[in-house]
């Protein structure tokens, strides 16, 4: 099955927000933790970095998170299924 590349990015992404709120964390204190900078956590939260995402990365945030990094990257077949919105872009 073919995934375009932009969904998973915001997928992630969008996991890697949720996870952060439940910790009542700020992007600042992510990313202080996983030592990059806030304006990437931003980015990879949107969806928006702008090259792959290193796996070294996903492991510090997973790790800053307190969770298992197969929770951001795992998906129910329904969650890549582009939504409307994403279909007329």
């Amino acid at each position: 099955m073919y995934t375009d590349k932009d969904l998973v990015y915001k997928k992630v992404g969008a996991k890697i927000a949720y996870y952060r709120k439940i910790r009542h964390l700020k992007q600042s204190e992510l990313a202080e933790l996983t030592h990059v900078s806030t304006s990437m956590i931003g980015r990879i939260e949107r969806g928006q970095y702008n090259h792959n995402v290193p796996l070294s990365i996903l492991i510090d945030i997973s790790h800053s998170l307190q969770i298992d990094m197969v929770w951001l990257i795992t998906f129910e077949k329904t969650e890549l299924l582009p939504s409307k919105k994403e279909y007329t872009r």
